[in-house]
């Protein structure tokens, strides 16, 4: 007997999804997308003004089943990263140089970690922010987003937070100038070990490996994350800024912390000179599809490409939640909108 009732064009849903991850021989766990889960609502939001210590409790999800309908708790996503301020400005044209430009301007939070977190929420997921954020109007005006969006953000509250400007072509193509603030000053003694609690998947942004103090925050993060039974996951982020922090220290580190999972795109593969042995790499080409563990997929078809920013972010989200079938589903939803969040 349910405790509640739930639409049957729903079930039909979550079972076709099942029965696709049962058919592929998925590894991941089987939690059903959004459309199939009811959350309970949540009145939780990061504490604005000081450094939010403790980690809240989770609702419990109706997580649908082959076999059988059954409470259960929600798989908890843990991402650790940046979480910044997004100002992404669409084109209507190019740029009139010392002039004027029609723009269509949405701002908001991003930032790879916030964005998969949010993705992951936002499939059925319980999702936690592990970042250091700023003390200023940014950093609450991001922190108050994610909570609206039912993420729980942890981590010291300091200094100025990150910001983002993404300028966004007419065909969807994005360019980024990035100030990833008091981000990269997040220390492993910061690390509280009660965020990783109950932590079923880590997933740490390669921004996060590029520079202390923030990598050994990040390493400290793994450590515990894996000494409570969690999975690991890296997106290696962006073959540039891998290159200048350094690529063979980066591809060291990447090694060292020994990820299950590996995020990437052709040109980052290329840089560490990857896929590394015992890993499972889930490489990103685009509308060119990608390879899930050498399972190639092709993208899902859309009717518009608006805006690309985020999509490779709702792919690793969809990942972890789902597996392939759900990943692809919410790639394509990302690029149909502006801006990186569902």
């Amino acid at each position: 007997m349910l405790p509640f009732p739930l639409p049957i064009e729903e079930l039909e849903v979550a079972r076709s999804a099942l029965e696709r991850r049962e058919a592929a021989g998925s590894r991941t766990p089987a939690l059903c997308s959004a459309a199939a889960v009811h959350r309970s609502q949540s009145s939780g939001r990061a504490d604005d003004a000081s450094e939010h210590k403790g980690a809240k409790a989770f609702p419990t999800f109706l997580a649908v089943h082959a076999s059988d309908l059954t409470m259960q708790p929600a798989m908890l996503i843990c991402c650790l990263g940046d979480l910044t301020l997004d100002v992404v400005v669409r084109l209507s044209g190019p740029i009139a140089v010392g002039g004027d430009t029609d723009a269509e301007i949405v701002l908001g939070p991003g930032g790879q970690a916030a964005n998969v977190a949010v993705w992951a929420a936002s499939l059925g997921a319980s999702a936690r922010f592990i970042g250091r954020t700023g003390d200023d109007d940014a950093g609450a005006m991001a922190r108050a987003r994610l909570g609206e969006r039912g993420v729980d953000v942890v981590g010291p509250v300091a200094g100025g937070n990150g910001l983002i400007c993404s300028l966004v072509s007419p065909d969807g193509a994005r360019s980024m100038a990035s100030d990833r603030g008091t981000a990269v000053e997040l220390r492993p003694e910061e690390i509280d070990p009660s965020w990783l609690e109950g932590c079923d998947h880590l997933f740490v942004s390669g921004y996060a490996l590029m520079r202390e103090p923030v990598r050994s925050a990040a390493r400290r993060a793994v450590e515990l994350a894996r000494a409570g039974g969690a999975r690991i996951s890296i997106d290696l982020a962006s073959w540039s800024a891998i290159r200048d922090s350094g690529t063979e220290a980066f591809r060291e580190l990447v090694i060292a912390l020994e990820p299950e999972v590996v995020f990437a795109n052709e040109d980052e593969k290329r840089i560490v000179r990857g896929p590394f042995p015992g890993v499972d790499w889930i490489l990103k080409r685009g509308a060119g599809g990608c390879s899930f563990a050498r399972d190639e997929r092709e993208a899902l078809p859309v009717a518009r490409v608006v805006d690309t920013t985020g999509a490779g972010d709702a792919l690793a989200a969809g990942f972890i939640v789902g597996g392939p079938d759900l990943a692809l589903e919410a790639a394509a939803r990302c690029v149909q909108r502006l801006g990186a969040m569902p």
